[in-house]
């Protein structure tokens, strides 16, 4: 909950803006919607454009950055969410959520350099060759969030510690924009996360049809029928897309590797064997 203004004057009210490429800009529309009293920022079409194109420039640069750099930026996130945990309160996010969704940072800040030895290998085969398969991230994701902090922390999370870049739709805008002053504070390079603000139905179906993006996470679509229609956006561009879970998702278990692998591709190369 706010604190009430002091006797006399009158409260601030704060606007919630759109974060892309690093940037904390307004919606080039210039609309905005009510949220409790504050104003929130209305994405438009040419938002999401700008958001795909940021995220598209960022892409190459962080998935070269070494895993070992990836994880210290998802754990620095992890320090700069917890020192936040009033601000976090204030607008509704209960402690244990929010102690989840720091051990959430700090767990994908773990796997960074790890999921490679998961997920790829040398191969065995017959012949004096080496056959070795590596992950590599897909690129741009388009997110559709879950309202809550956890939710949302548990769809990005997976996307950049993989090497990809996000452009998410964020159905709780206070929270989420709060989320992306931390990121704007904790070493994560522009563009690597881009947070729009307002419908998802308005701005989705545009974002399923994008040549430049390489995947959409369905997650937190909850109407069975637009999440078909996005799919089927998609299916013009063959981007891969991950459905939303019928009858929502347990944040709070064990996310295991899914959420990783599933934004990855594998390359497998063959190299002769010195002699």
């Amino acid at each position: 909950m706010k604190a009430p203004a002091e006797p006399g004057r009158l409260s601030v009210r704060k606007t919630y803006k759109l974060y892309i490429g690093g940037a904390f800009p307004r919606s080039e529309s210039g609309r905005t919607y009510l949220v409790d009293g504050d104003n929130v920022a209305l994405a438009s079409r040419k938002d999401a454009r700008d958001a795909v194109l940021a995220a598209r420039a960022a892409q190459p640069k962080w998935a070269g950055a070494t895993a070992y750099n990836r994880g210290q930026v998802l754990y620095r996130i992890a320090e700069m969410t917890e020192a936040r945990r009033a601000e976090f309160t204030a607008l509704g996010v209960r402690s244990s959520e929010l102690s989840a969704a720091v051990d959430r940072w700090v767990w994908y800040a773990g796997w960074s350099d790890k999921i490679a030895q998961v997920a790829g290998g040398a191969n065995p085969v017959a012949g004096p060759f080496f056959n070795i398969s590596a992950p590599e991230p897909t690129g741009v994701v388009a997110v559709v969030a879950p309202p809550s902090l956890l939710g949302l922390v548990s769809v990005v999370a997976p996307a950049i510690v993989t090497g990809n870049t996000v452009v998410v739709l964020a159905a709780g805008p206070q929270v989420a924009i709060t989320l992306a002053e931390v990121l704007a504070t904790s070493d994560v390079p522009g563009g690597v996360v881009n947070l729009l603000t307002g419908r998802y139905a308005e701005t989705a179906p545009w974002l399923a049809s994008h040549d430049d993006v390489n995947a959409i996470d369905l997650t937190g679509v909850d109407h069975p029928d637009v999440a078909v229609e996005l799919e089927r956006a998609a299916a013009g561009t063959l981007k891969r897309v991950i459905r939303p879970v019928t009858g929502g998702v347990d944040f709070t278990a064990d996310p295991g590797l899914r959420p990783m692998t599933a934004l990855l591709e594998t390359k497998t190369v063959w190299h002769p064997k010195g002699y």
